[in-house]
């Protein structure tokens, strides 16, 4: 177990099709104290493959947390959900569904899913700089993350 107060480099895996949420996101994080590094996987074939240290992606490292889109070619977020939260080796990564999509069957299925959060995507560089320092905040200062 970890807490990120020191000063290890704190590495998310932006699950994301979308080239524009992700540059949001990474600039974002950028305005947050302390060094993150944002992997990202374009669908969610690529995102197992990822965190499965398989083909191109065998020295990745492993994420301490998980920004997952539902809305995906090839493999959904939810269908992506499923499998980390089956997977003995990477169910305990916090998994956070971050999607457009604010419908309630949406948020219900993620929950019972194990999803650690849903958070609704915005637009606005403002919304996403205290997205990312309220992620920031609690799962890398408030938190003690598990490291196998």
């Amino acid at each position: 177990m970890r807490n990120n107060k020191n000063n290890r480099l704190n590495v998310i895996l932006m699950i994301d099709d979308n080239p524009t949420d992700v540059l949001l996101i990474k600039e974002a994080f950028a305005f947050c104290e302390g060094d993150f590094e944002i992997q990202v996987a374009e669908d969610g074939v690529f995102a197992m493959e990822f965190l499965r240290k398989k083909g191109q992606f065998l020295d990745v490292p492993r994420p301490d947390i998980i920004l997952l889109d539902l809305n995906m070619p090839r493999k959904n977020g939810l269908e992506v959900l499923t499998e980390i939260k089956a997977d003995k080796n990477l169910k305990s990564i916090p998994t956070m569904i971050y999607t457009s999509s604010t419908v309630k069957e949406d948020i219900k299925t993620a929950y019972n899913n194990h999803a650690n959060g849903y958070i609704r995507k915005s637009v606005d560089f403002d919304e996403c700089i205290k997205t990312a320092k309220a992620i920031k905040d609690f799962w890398f200062s408030a938190s003690i993350l598990y490291e196998p």
